[in-house]
């Protein structure tokens, strides 16, 4: 099997967003500074692959205390959220208003101004998939709000909220494609996927695939596929669903794997702030906010009610 990487940054996929930006609605450089029909997914296993036990739901209790954490936050008076911004619905920038917004966006907004206590307070800043574990470890956001499945390799070096979406990973491919699985369309074929994302650990799984194309972000994905240069995408399931959406020449195939859930990360010392963000998580719920913004964002593209996306609290 083999494997090809694609930079977001090289002149080829550079020139590949350009190309298709004014349709995709794709944003600016990653890292730049922002202004302030899916198949029902299975529950989410304990164990997140074979060989590597560990409770994707575990987190600290709630709290709306503030400890360490949330005073250094306060002190420096800006909380950094990392986020998308070529994500169709979850976070992309509006090319109409240039705004980032999506469902994504409405949470990382609603715990900013939460905990800062004014959304002026809150800076939003475009973080590519594979730099998200790498963007926390470092101190260049306080937290990640940007469709992360909370897997066991990264529980190892970050810290998760408690979830807050239930997701799976499904094959997005040509409509002219035959493929009407997702062996179908990934055995044999050139699958793209974003580097470090769980949709790569799965293909790296499957030995009948041909090559695995990296790419920064699974926007980078749609661009190779709408090209030519790919045969299909596997990505997060509201993920498919927005590529699906945002292009008529694509379709999601039969099937689901790897049942996960999405959480938001954060250092693993900051044991403070995740209670906090978990306190406003629980209130976001309770409230009828998180509600309103599926139905804003998703429900059209989604074939479940809300509240199957909302993942059991333990």
């Amino acid at each position: 099997m083999g494997r090809t990487t694609v930079r977001a940054g090289s002149a080829t996929a550079a020139a590949l967003l350009a190309c298709c930006a004014a349709v995709l609605g794709a944003g600016g450089p990653q890292g730049a500074v922002l202004s302030a029909g899916a198949a029902a997914p299975a529950t989410a296993p304990r164990q997140e692959q074979a060989g590597n036990d560990c409770d994707v739901y575990q987190s600290v209790p709630p709290s709306s205390e503030d400890g360490p954490a949330v005073k250094a936050v306060k002190a420096k008076r800006s909380l950094v959220i990392g986020v998308d911004q070529n994500s169709f619905r979850w976070g992309s920038r509006n090319p109409n208003t240039g705004q980032i917004e999506g469902f994504d966006i409405d949470l990382a907004r609603a715990i900013g101004a939460a905990i800062m206590g004014d959304p002026d307070k809150v800076t939003l800043k475009a973080v590519p998939t594979a730099e998200r574990v790498k963007f926390v470890q470092e101190g260049r956001v306080d937290l990640i709000v940007r469709t992360m499945t909370i897997t066991c390799d990264r529980l190892q070096q970050i810290a998760f909220s408690k979830p807050y979406f239930n997701t799976s990973q499904r094959v997005v491919v040509p409509k002219a494609s035959a493929a009407r699985t997702i062996d179908e369309a990934v055995d044999g074929k050139t699958v793209c996927a974003a580097t470090s994302s769980s949709a790569e650990d799965e293909l790296k799984s499957r030995p009948k695939v041909a090559k695995i194309v990296s790419v920064e972000n699974h926007l980078d994905c749609l661009v190779l596929m709408q090209l030519g240069k790919v045969d299909a995408t596997m990505t997060d399931d509201g993920l498919a669903a927005s590529q699906a959406a945002q292009d008529q020449t694509v379709r999601l195939v039969d099937g689901e794997v790897r049942p996960a859930v999405m959480g938001i990360a954060m250092l693993k010392n900051s044991t403070d702030l995740t209670a906090r963000v978990n306190q406003v998580l629980a209130d976001y719920h309770a409230s009828g906010a998180w509600r309103a913004a599926y139905d804003r964002w998703l429900k059209p593209y989604m074939l479940n009610d809300a509240e199957h996306y909302w993942p059991a609290q333990r």
